[in-house]
């Protein structure tokens, strides 16, 4: 399980998971100075951080590297949470009291969420999710 990314980690994945292509220190930095006054130093180590710790993968380009994300940012939430609901000495009171603390926005995510992955843990196959439709909603007109 990953430890929380730390702030300045954080704002560097961020653009990198939000960018979806490999990335420079320079466009990052450049990116970052938008917000923050930050050295291209600091955040050539942050990125070479977040290189040793698996976060990302690197390719030499020229005397540069271009970064790219080993994981999206909905894997590194999943994990977080799993990590967080496995250390609890009561896992369902934990569900719960999360739950509570959800928005009627997530709560409908999280219904959309188990309808996809299904009662099994497994993501049922296209015909299946298709059959479903069609017990629930009839036949299709014209059949």
């Amino acid at each position: 399980m990953p430890r929380p990314l730390g702030e300045l980690e954080d704002a560097v994945m961020t653009r990198v998971w939000q960018w979806n292509r490999p990335v420079t220190v320079r466009e990052v930095l450049e990116d970052l100075q938008q917000e923050r006054s930050i050295a291209y130093t600091t955040v050539m180590t942050v990125m070479d951080n977040l290189h040793q710790k698996g976060w990302v993968r690197r390719e030499a380009e020229g005397r540069a590297y271009r970064y790219t994300a080993v994981s999206t940012r909905a894997a590194y939430s999943a994990a977080l949470m799993n990590e967080a609901w496995s250390r609890s000495d009561n896992p369902a009171a934990a569900l719960v009291a999360f739950f509570g603390m959800m928005s009627a926005e997530q709560r409908e995510a999280l219904r959309d969420a188990i309808r996809i992955v299904g009662h099994d843990g497994e993501a049922p196959p296209p015909a299946a999710e298709a059959e479903e439709d069609s017990a629930e909603h009839g036949p299709e007109p014209g059949r």
